[in-house]
């Protein structure tokens, strides 16, 4: 049916095919998002995902390119809960002395930090700096970069590795 498709370009098949990997696509979602309302939505979109992605490329494995989407836009999900936390939540707990001697430590951290990233190789300086401080999607950055999506990781994994131990290392000069 998906090669009917790729000859025809007529969404009626893309949907029947579509349609057998439902199921698939709800227990990936459930797996990671624990929340069967936030799945069959997530479902939603991979399907519309889907259809674009298939229009513009041609998929030789697409239960695993499937898989593989469904996994990448949940865990974008998950990762994308994390970075706002309601001002109620913010509890003070510590004096003001411990706070300016934290806020100094994390400056320094910081710093340390955005200094290391200048000495990673430009493709992981770039692609880090897309992943982790600009919260772009792998797609996102495949699609600006021009790299193909197993670079895109490659760097990114490779680049948070050396910035680690770039970090650990002037850490350990400094103490």
């Amino acid at each position: 049916m998906l090669e009917r498709y790729y000859s025809d370009k007529d969404n009626q098949w893309l949907g029947l095919v579509l349609q057998r990997y439902t199921v698939l696509l709800l227990g990936v979602c459930m797996k990671y998002l624990k929340n069967e309302e936030e799945a069959r939505d997530a479902v939603q979109q991979i399907f519309l995902k889907s259809i674009t992605e298939l229009s513009k490329y041609k998929v030789a494995y697409l239960k695993s390119w499937l898989y593989m989407v469904a996994k990448n836009h949940c865990l974008m999900k998950l990762r994308d809960k994390n970075i706002f936390i309601p001002v109620e939540e913010k509890i003070q707990l510590t004096s003001p002395e411990s706070d300016r001697q934290e806020l100094l430590e994390k400056e320094a951290t910081l710093t340390l930090l955005e200094n290391s990233l200048e000495e990673l190789n430009p493709e992981q300086k770039s692609c880090v700096t897309l992943f982790y401080l600009q919260k772009r999607s792998y797609q996102e950055i495949v699609n600006s970069t021009g790299f193909s999506l197993l670079q895109v990781k490659s760097y990114i994994q490779n680049g948070k590795r050396n910035l680690k131990i770039l970090v650990e290392k002037k850490m350990n000069q400094t103490k």
